[in-house]
């Protein structure tokens, strides 16, 4: 669990988020003010993600500041970071976004630049985090493999399912071992202040990410075919991490989830069930209300 209560998500695989900055000078920006009534909360959620192995210390050129952001309960913060600059030279991932008004007429019908500084300490994403300019396409993109089975890691997704399952259990014994004061220091692990991490051995003794960094752990660009026998899921639009799905009959809506949990698990993407929404005669899609009897935008309250 992450300090503000959001539970860990898996590990989604078969992708590497790719930074291409055109050889640009790194841009280093100062942290920002925060709040002192939101200093605690910002550590706790600091300390939770380096527990969950999500982000580490950086010493990067690269550092782009944070925004706090409160969440609907007035107290819990939503930690973002401002990638305005990163993004303004980060060259464009190709990849088709579905369309909007197309989505609603058949309802009808890389680690160092994402680098950030806060008042608490300079740290770097060990995932791919929120805000990059080619997040949306890397997502979309992923959902969509995992839907129509396109592509698969190299070996198939139980045999790669089994690696990092494997590597994530040495992960955490090496983390145990190296916070347990009364174990030895491996002489492979070189001791690194808040301020001086040893980049490179953090990706070298890592078997993780040493794992999900490899060129071949991108399922894009190594191009094995899906040899998976689950049936390829067309029933549903999905819009990012929106999916809606509907039927004539509640055996059709059923059919569709069905398939939708076997191709997620099989991929090992998580699902939200506290954000989920079933058995509804109407539902909001992209601020849209979809049921039925009409398609009409979502009135504000």
């Amino acid at each position: 669990m992450i300090a503000s209560g959001n539970a860990l998500p898996p590990l989604a695989y078969g992708a590497i988020c790719d930074i291409a900055v055109q050889g640009h000078e790194p841009i280093k920006q100062r942290a920002r003010r925060v709040p002192l009534k939101h200093l605690k909360r910002l550590f706790e959620l600091l300390t939770g993600l380096l527990k969950a192995g999500l982000i580490a210390f950086s010493n990067s050129p690269w550092a782009s500041p944070i925004v706090i952001v409160l969440k609907k309960n007035g107290v819990n913060i939503r930690l973002c970071i401002d990638y305005k600059m990163v993004n303004a030279i980060t060259v464009l991932m190709e990849y088709a976004m579905p369309l909007v008004d197309d989505l609603l007429t058949e309802l009808e019908g890389y680690l160092d630049i994402s680098a950030f500084v806060c008042a608490l300490g300079h740290f770097e994403w060990l995932r791919m985090p929120f805000g990059l300019k080619n997040g949306p396409m890397i997502y979309q993109r992923i959902i969509d493999n995992a839907l129509w089975g396109y592509v698969q890691p190299p070996g198939g997704w139980a045999s790669y399912a089994e690696k990092v399952r494997r590597a994530e259990a040495t992960s955490a014994t090496q983390r145990g071992r190296l916070s347990d004061p009364n174990q030895p220091t491996p002489d492979s692990v070189n001791s690194a202040t808040k301020f001086e991490p040893d980049h490179r051995a953090l990706a070298e003794s890592d078997p993780l990410q040493d794992l999900v960094n490899r060129p071949e752990s991108d399922m894009f660009a190594y191009g094995e075919p899906d040899k998976s026998t689950l049936t390829p899921v067309f029933d549903r639009r999905s819009f990012m991490d929106d999916i809606c799905f509907g039927g004539t009959k509640f055996e059709d809506c059923l059919a569709t989830l069905s398939r939708l949990l076997a191709w997620f698990a099989e991929c090992r993407i998580s699902i939200s069930f506290t954000k989920s929404i079933f058995v509804q005669p109407a539902v909001d899609f992209l601020s849209h209300e979809v049921s039925q009897h009409e398609l009409g935008q979502t009135r504000l309250s």
